[in-house]
Order: C-alpha cells, then sequence, then structure tokens
C-alpha cells in the first residue's frame, strides 16, 4: 500500500489557520503519512510539528516556502526536507521576514489613505504568529464587508494597481536556491501554474531554476485544474525535474484544498519523495 504524501502546507506561524500540532493532527485524521510543513519565510513551525507527529505516527518533512523576486513576478521555492537550525538559511530568512513586517505596515498606511481605518491592527488580530501578510488583511477585510471572500478582496485590493498593493522586493532565485542548498534541502517550484506567465516565460523560469541546481516542479497543488497536471508532468519532464504534490492547505475554512485528498501523479513522473 503506497504512502500518502503531502508537501506542502501552512500553520498559523505563517497565514495558516491551524497551529502546527492542530494541522498535524488534522493531517494525520485525513490519512497523510508524509507532511511536510512549509510555511513561508519561517521555519519555526517545525520543531512542535515534529512532536506531534511522533505522536501521532506520521513524518515531518522539515519544509519552508521562500518568496522569491523573478523578471517582475513574485514566485515561490520550496525548500524540502532540510536542516532548519541552518544558519545560512535563517540569515536569509530573516531579512525576509523583516521585509514582511515593513509591508504589511506599508499596506496599513495606504489602505488608510482609502478610507479604510485600522487594517494593519485588524490584520495583526487575525495573525497568530509572527508573520502578517497578505491573507491577513484579506481576511479582516472580509470581515469589516469590504469584499464577500478573500478572492474579491486581492482583486479589489491587494494586486497591482489596486490601494493595498505594495510590490515585493524578495530574495533572488540564486539566493533562495543558494539557501536550500546549504540546509542540505531539495528545491521545488511552488504551484508553478499559478503565476500568469506565458508558456515560453514559465519555461524560462523552470530552465533558469534547474540550471541554478533546483530539483523539482509541484505538479500537483491544490491550486491547479486536472488539466494543469498534465501540462506541468510536461515541463517536469522536459527539464529532467522531479515531480512534487502538496496541497497548499491553510485551513479547513478552504474546504477546496484538503489535507489527504490530492490525486496521484500523472503517469511518467518520477516523485520527489523518492530521492529525500
Amino acid at each position: 500500500m503506497s504512502l500518502k504524501y503531502d508537501l506542502h502546507s501552512h500553520s498559523t506561524v505563517s497565514d495558516g489557520t491551524l497551529t502546527p500540532v492542530e494541522l498535524v493532527r488534522q493531517a494525520a485524521a485525513a490519512g497523510v503519512d508524509v507532511l511536510a510543513l512549509t510555511d513561508h519565510d519561517n521555519v519555526s513551525g517545525i520543531g512542535q510539528a515534529r512532536i506531534a507527529a511522533a505522536e501521532e505516527g506520521i513524518v515531518i518533512v522539515p519544509g519552508v516556502e521562500i518568496s522569491v523576486s523573478w523578471n517582475g513576478h513574485t514566485v515561490h521555492v520550496l525548500g524540502l526536507n532540510l536542516d532548519e537550525d541552518n544558519p545560512i538559511l535563517l540569515e536569509g530568512l530573516q531579512g525576509l521576514c523583516d521585509y514582511r513586517s515593513w509591508r504589511a505596515e506599508e499596506i496599513g498606511r495606504r489602505l488608510e489613505k482609502k478610507g479604510i481605518a485600522g487594517a494593519y491592527e485588524g490584520a495583526c488580530k487575525q495573525a497568530t504568529g509572527a508573520l502578517v501578510g497578505r491573507l491577513h488583511f484579506a481576511r479582516f477585510l472580509v470581515q469589516q464587508g469590504h469584499a464577500r471572500d478573500v478572492k474579491e478582496v486581492f482583486r479589489k485590493f491587494l494586486v497591482s494597481g489596486k490601494p493595498g498593493y505594495v510590490s515585493g522586493e524578495w530574495a533572488s532565485l540564486e539566493e533562495a536556491l543558494g539557501w536550500i542548498s546549504d540546509a542540505g534541502g531539495m528545491a521545488v517550484i511552488a504551484h508553478p501554474a499559478r503565476y500568469n506567465m506565458t508558456r515560453g516565460k514559465l519555461r524560462r523560469l523552470i530552465g533558469e531554476f534547474r540550471e541554478l541546481g533546483g530539483r523539482g516542479l509541484e505538479v500537483v497543488s491544490g491550486s491547479h485544474s486536472k488539466d494543469e497536471y498534465f501540462t506541468m508532468a510536461r515541463h517536469a519532464s522536459d527539464f529532467g525535474l522531479l515531480a512534487s504534490a502538496g496541497s497548499d492547505f491553510h485551513g479547513p475554512e478552504n474546504p477546496w484544498i484538503n489535507l489527504g485528498q490530492l490525486p496521484d501523479l500523472p503517469p511518467g513522473c518520477e516523485p520527489v519523495w523518492n530521492h529525500f
């Protein structure tokens, strides 16, 4: 009987709504055998998750989701099966966390100018960890009646040209892959179909990623359609990359991205977990 893997998930350490312990327990209840905790630019929840996983009888893959600026796009790179105590990784992530703190304050200031008072304070109340991100602002704005749901908040307030948009200034692709490599991890491009790139530009990203030592592509993702699974599988094959699968689970209020319900990788994919 094959194991059930989910190699992309978030806790309250970043923008998830379950603590690392709660996340692990929910994953175990959903039948997940191997779970990667990949909080945004932060690895501080891995220790708690590992203890809970030992109690629940599942395996935790220590990971992170690193924010990267590449050719005018923000892309996310997963670092899987890494040493979360590696000093080079921690130093790099701290710089990103410092920037995140400034960006959150700036989003609040810009929304304030547009007549939305208390957005920063409201977002902070939505966050239970140190990170305050756009999803926390989105939850606050929905709560205050400025939009029907999180997707509408992003369209109306938080994307380029909208009142609360602040462009990201993240790690370079080379920096992110260097940190992951120094920590002994495996670099994987997260949800590649989500970046609104042309086919040619996406392939340039994948090619550069491969040249810098990247190892995998998230073929099956909670934000990919069935057709996109097969498209990303072809890209992985073309570039000699391993295939990963992850729900990108943020909490039970997003029932369309449930733990333990990912489909199998398309035929012909070489799973990333075979190389941990």
